[in-house]
Parts: C-alpha cells; structure tokens; sequence
C-alpha cells in the first residue's frame, strides 16, 4: 500500500504532493541533525515553505491563503510525517491549528491581522493549554485573564508549548471567570514582547528535538480586550469544536511516518543478508512485513473516510479521537517492529528508524493521551 494515488485525491493534489516531497527532501532532511543539536529549526525554514504555498493552505484568498480544500492541508501534513525528521516541523500546528482557531472564531481585525502573515511564514505561532500541574483536565486550568477596563490582566504558567521560542503570538488558554469552571475558560492572544509575558527555557525531549517546546510564564500582562477570540466564556467550546481537525492531523502525521518506516525496512530487508540470503527471504520478515502492510492499507482506508468527513463538516468528534487513538497506537507498535529489523543499527542516531522510534512516542500523549481518547469514545458508546 502507497500512499501514493489514493483515490482521496486527484491529480492536482499528488502534485502538490509532489512538491511537498520535494521541499522537505531538499530543506529539511539534510539539515535535521544539525537543527537536532541546536533543538530549534531556522526561521529561513518557515519562509520557505510559505513562499512554496505549504503553510495553511485552507486559509482563503481574502486573508492571504490560496483558499484550498483541507486535503491539501493533510498531504502537507502527511509529508511531513513522511520526511526523516519532519516531526520537529512545527508547520501542522500553524496550519490545521491555530490559523482555524482564528479563521472560525476571531474577530475581523484579529483575521487581517495575523493570518497573511502565517500563510507566508513571517509569523509563527503557538497555543498554550497545558499547565505543569494540568494536562488533560483543562477545565482546571489556573491562568487567569481578569477584565479591567478595556484590558485583560493575564497570570499563570504554562508549559509543553510547541513553537513556544519562536512565536510571535500566542493563544493562552485562561479563565476571564475563575468560578464557573469549564463556562469561565477564553482564548486570549498575547504577543511576545508584552511586559510580564516571559518565555522560559527550551525544554530537551527524547524526541521531535528540532521541535521549539518551551514553559511561559505570565506576570500581570495586560493586553487589549480586542485579543480576545470570539466571546468570553466560548473558550472551551471553541477547543472542543476544533479538536477533531487537530487530532486528525496528528493521525495522518503518525500514519506517514508508519509509512516511511515499513518502506525503510522493506529496503533494507531486501539489501541485508543474514544466514546466507536476504533477511527479506526470511519467512518471519515476511509474516511481520505482510501484517504491516496490511495495517497500513486499513489505517489509510480509515483516514481517507475521515478526511472525506472533515471537508464535507461531518466528521463527528468521536471519528477523530479513533483516529488519533489507533493511528498512534499502531504506529509505535510498527516502528518498533521496523526498529528490529535493524538489529543494532537501528538503535543508533544515525539511523533514521532510531529518530522514528523517538519521534513517535510523543503522540500517544500530546493532543489527547491514549488514555483521554479511550474515554472520550467510551462515553460515546
């Protein structure tokens, strides 16, 4: 199975496919490990990719975006699962996260101003949710955002926040109503470099290293009523209808790198030999690879339908934390049986299966724990 050519998409998408491919082989591959060593990507990356179209290409032509259908945002997406490395790109954040959180709830103002520039890659942005002592309880957040006057006053901390050094602005996930719980939480922009609003340290992961992911800290920053998206008290409703987008993409992102990863093994299966022909000719890489290549077809079958959904808008919340749960799940599981394969050598850094292996971990927990998903849909039932 191929990612390749599903009948999902049509001939102009498989050439934005193509060109995607390009990109992160020509811009990202050769350069990973050095960004590894410096945890950050080079903003030149972001403005490149802006300038090849690859950055929120759902957003329409009034706010600078080419106004394309989602697929296009999940080919973009599925590349960068694809590419050695892509998972310290921060891309899917921008384009199937924050801009949507803007383009679906923002006001006018807030619109014409931040979405042209993320379309070109200018500027890069980021959410906060989580806090050191709350993760998939948002409802418990601390962080605070009190009206006075014509401004908000925002305090807390947050932490775990992707893009998180190299944001322009931010979308703080706070309480305007501390006494009502989940009724009481906003979506707040702050930019950086407002006083009080203070980016800690560039946190060291096991992997996605590339990946910017930092604490913040706010100290009585005032910012304009204006920054706030839609209505006070929306908050966690707004969180709740974007979602699914955003745990589908991670799907899509978890199921490309599957993908490469069996392709990999494939390969290098066939070129090593061990007891006197191939490993490949060996009938316990070709159960193990038969079954992998079989996941593979029914994740994408399942994908593609909830793809089709998310254009059409019916894709129910459900579908997307299935996604997300069995993409992320199975994917670890593939990558680990790829690793072996490559007996020692898969357990060096030099080795794209080992960064595969490290990079994927982090999926079953970030957007949704493996944990939150099973009981979001056992609820469901």
């Amino acid at each position: 199975m191929s990612m390749e050519n599903r009948s999902i998409y049509d001939s102009d998408h498989e050439l934005f496919r193509a060109n995607a491919r390009r990109f992160f082989r020509e811009e990202l591959e050769p350069n990973i490990e050095e960004w590894e060593n410096a945890s950050i990507v080079p903003r030149e990356f972001w403005r490149s990719a802006g300038e090849k179209g690859l950055l929120c290409c759902g957003i329409p032509e009034e706010y600078g975006g080419p106004g394309a259908d989602f697929k296009y945002n999940m080919i973009s997406s599925e590349e960068i699962g694809y590419a050695i490395g892509g998972g310290s790109c921060g891309f899917a954040l921008q384009s199937d996260i924050t801009a949507y959180y803007i383009l679906n709830h923002a006001s006018e103002e807030l619109k014409q101003k931040w979405l042209p520039p993320m379309v070109s890659g200018e500027i890069i942005s980021s959410i906060a949710m989580t806090e050191p002592s709350t993760g998939s309880d948002l409802q418990a957040i601390r962080t605070t955002a009190i009206r006075d006057g014509d401004e908000y006053v925002i305090n807390g901390q947050k932490t775990f926040i992707t893009n998180g050094q190299h944001s322009d602005f931010v979308i703080v996930v706070c309480k305007t109503d501390p006494t009502l719980g989940a009724k009481g939480i906003s979506l707040v922009i702050v930019e950086t470099g407002t006083p009080g609003y203070e980016k800690g340290r560039n946190l060291d992961k096991i992997g996605q290293k590339a990946a910017d992911t930092s604490e913040m800290f706010f100290a009585d920053v005032r910012v304009p009523v204006g920054n706030l998206i839609g209505e006070e008290g929306k908050g966690f409703g707004y969180l709740m209808s974007e979602l699914p987008r955003e745990r589908l993409t991670v799907a899509f992102r978890a199921w490309a790198e599957a993908q490469r990863a069996y392709e990999l093994t494939v390969e290098y299966t066939k070129e090593r030999e061990a007891f006197g022909k191939p490993l490949f000719a060996q009938q316990n890489t070709a159960f193990s690879l038969a079954d992998v290549a079989t996941e593979l077809a029914v994740g994408w079958a399942y994908l593609d339908q909830c793809l089709g959904k998310i254009v059409d808008g019916t894709l129910t919340a459900q579908e997307g934390a299935m996604a997300k749960l069995w993409t992320t799940e199975k994917e670890g599981k593939i990558v680990d049986t790829c690793l072996q394969f490559f007996g020692g050598y898969g357990y060096m850094r030099e080795y794209p299966i080992s960064r595969m292996y490290t990079d994927a971990r982090v999926r079953r927990i970030y957007g949704g724990s493996t944990e939150i998903m099973k009981l979001f849909i056992g609820r469901s039932l």
